[in-house]
């Protein structure tokens, strides 16, 4: 049990906790979340005892051992496969003792020393490491080839995905995991959900997926206003407690302000009476005394939006034969298509398949291998990069930022209003001087998000956006884009943001970018079904495609369409929250079953292995073929039955998704 008793914790002059206390048991799953800058980093810098707390205690068990993510980023030429089987800290060990008891006796070794260590090695799973770490890998989007690639050979991104895999290969009883969706793609992010939620350790997670942390999370501990306050359920139960708490709030808050107005009007009036003089200093002190509540501030307290284009050009883009990539490698090839105006298409794909290549192409960014282009009169592209470094400038202030990009693409401004501008994403005072490679990588996506509402775009192509965005900028970046009245094409693994704004989705894999008929749900069981597909040996089966391929668009307008009256945003609202309440209600009726399906899924996965490593030892000329029979004819047996069982729950789910 780790428990935090009246904690005050500072960074440099910042307070980050003040008399905060906390208790978290053994086994729970725990988002931590908080605003950018909030302090949620230096929690998880006190836990692992890189920073000691100002004030108050700090309990952890003196044995646990703690896995977290490395921030720093790897150079090495190890093999990818070693270095996250170096993460593995009681094998390690292990392989230590195991070296020194050989390297005894001028090299003879010691028996009895060399006997422990075989046993620490056993404890520590030796024997299935290697496939362990390989696993994780995989399940982390790492193809057969790369398995034993040298760490120096992959990108930033994919470096980070081995120092994920690294602290996922500790046994350890408390998991520390800082922002880990980060640099994942939405494949990778489900196997990432399903893996920990089969993590029996403490688990503690700062994210701003909601979607993630509700699939994950039990418990939830919000860090505001230098206190840590825990609640009993995942994000969306947070949200509903909070708002039932923060309304409470509220009306104590308006009767003490109704309270202090009270007694400071009876103090003015009668202070300089000398027959009130004694009742007016019972009421000083008595105001004194009186504990102040602060003032309710709800957290969605940013919000924007996206200025209406000057031109909706329809259709906005076509496209003959696109080839994309680079050099001479095409990654997609033959795309042809038309995009119009008013579209709302999510883009979806492994990593590695093509999606910022695709979106990079369209963005101009990068040059087209192949095939016509064709753009609509009036175009303006919006384009948010997947590394928001790529069209920013280290050295230069947002405000310089702003005056370029006046320059450049108009329109033509003063100084003061491009400051009052940048006032609106929350660059004030000194911040719109303050150079773009000090900020943090929240505040450099609102610079973007300030740059291209600056550029009036009717075409957004958005890689990756809510990268370093906290959970109530997310939300007003889906407000926002939602309410915009052109196109937007959207890379993600943000489930709700896609959920939220797409109508449509395209399936970039295989050099191919075509129509997805379904939306995430069906997504995902898909992945499932390539997974399922790949553990077994079989080939992976085709997405769901549309009877009649055809780009649904919402009506093209020839000339900008006025800003929509507040009650037909209010309803939209109301409809979003409508329709997100009935999804979360299927969620919850449905959850067994997929929750089912999932164990089914993994424990197969894991039959396939252990018939891959039997098979393996039968073609051994030294194995022991009757015990390796009968461990196949079990796992085979098992398999069947498995099989059998995951078609009926299937179908019982089906079932259920059809009556709503």
């Amino acid at each position: 049990m780790i428990t935090l008793r009246d904690i005050t914790l500072r960074r440099g002059v910042k307070v980050v906790l003040q008399g905060a206390n906390l208790v978290l048991q053994p086994g729970e799953k725990v988002g931590l979340i908080g605003r950018n800058g909030a302090g949620k980093s230096s929690l998880f810098a006190l836990l692992t005892h890189k920073l000691q707390a100002d004030q108050g205690d700090v309990e952890i068990p003196p044995r646990w051992r703690v896995g977290e993510v490395a921030q720093d980023m790897p150079e090495t030429d190890d093999g990818a496969t070693d270095y996250v089987l170096a993460g593995d800290l009681p094998l390690v060990a292990a392989q230590r003792e195991l070296a020194a008891a050989e390297a005894m006796n001028n090299g003879e070794g010691d028996g009895e020393a060399m006997a422990h260590a075989h046993m620490a090695l056993d404890e520590a799973g030796a024997f299935d490491a290697r496939s362990r770490a390989q696993s994780l890998l995989q399940g982390l989007g790492f193809k057969t080839s790369q398995l034993d690639a040298p760490v120096n050979s992959f990108s930033g991104g994919w470096r980070m995905r081995l120092q994920l895999a690294r602290a996922l290969m500790c046994p350890a009883e408390l998991l520390l995991l800082d922002e880990p969706t980060n640099h994942l793609d939405l494949d990778a992010l489900v196997w990432l959900e399903s893996w920990l939620k089969r993590f029996d350790g403490l688990l503690v997670i700062i994210s701003h997926d909601r979607e993630f942390l509700d699939a994950v999370t039990r418990v939830t501990v919000h860090l505001d206003e230098q206190v840590l306050t825990r609640y009993g359920g995942n994000y969306t139960a947070f949200e509903e407690m909070r708002a039932e708490r923060m309304q409470l709030a509220s009306a104590s808050y308006a009767k003490q302000q109704e309270r202090i107005a009270h007694l400071q009007r009876f103090i003015d009036r009668f202070k300089a009476k000398a027959s009130k003089a004694k009742q007016a200093q019972s009421r000083v002190k008595a105001l004194a005394r009186m504990e102040k509540l602060a003032p309710v501030l709800t957290s969605s307290d940013f919000e924007f939006e996206f200025r209406e284009p000057q031109s909706l050009p329809n259709p906005m883009l076509s496209f003959d034969g696109l080839a994309c990539g680079y050099g001479d490698a095409a990654i997609v090839k033959g795309f042809s298509r038309s995009v119009l105006a008013g579209q709302r298409v999510g883009i979806l794909g492994a990593n590695g398949q093509g999606k910022s290549t695709l979106v990079k192409t369209i963005a101009r960014a990068l040059p087209a291998l192949g095939g016509t282009t064709t753009e609509g009169k009036g175009l303006v592209i919006g384009y948010f990069a997947q590394q928001e470094l790529d069209v920013l400038s280290l050295g230069d202030g947002p405000l310089m930022h702003m005056v370029r990009l006046a320059r450049d693409v108009g329109p033509a401004a003063r100084e003061q209003e491009l400051r009052d501008f940048l006032g609106r994403f929350r660059f004030t005072g000194d911040m719109v001087s303050q150079a773009v490679g000090s900020l943090s990588g929240g505040e450099k996506a609102r610079l973007v998000l300030a740059m291209l509402v600056w550029q009036r775009p009717n075409l957004l192509l958005l890689d990756e956006p809510t990268n370093h965005l906290d959970l109530t900028t997310r939300e007003a970046l889906s407000i926002a884009l939602n309410e915009f009245e052109g196109t937007v094409m959207l890379v993600s693994h943000d489930r709700a943001l896609l959920r939220e704004v797409c109508d449509e989705f395209w399936l970039v894999a295989g050099g191919r970018v075509q129509p997805f008929d379904g939306d995430l749900d069906d997504y995902q069981k898909w992945l499932l079904d390539v997974s399922r597909a790949a553990a077994r040996g079989q080939p992976a089966p085709e997405p769901p495609k549309a009877a009649v391929v055809e780009t649904v668009s919402r009506p093209a307008a020839k000339a900008p369409a006025a800003p929509a009256p507040a009650p037909a945003k209010q309803e939209t609202r109301e409809s979003r929250h409508q329709a997100k309440q009935a999804r979360v209600k299927q969620s919850e009726r449905t959850r067994p079953l997929r929750t089912e399906l999932q164990r089914i899924d993994d424990r197969l996965a894991r039959l396939a292995a252990e018939k891959r490593e039997i098979e393996a030892g039968l073609a051994s000329p030294s194995g022991d073929y009757a015990e390796l029979g009968r461990r196949l004819a079990h796992a085979a047996a098992e398999v069947a039955m498995l099989e059998e069982r995951w078609l009926e729950v299937q179908t019982e789910l089906e079932g259920l998704q059809a009556t709503d």
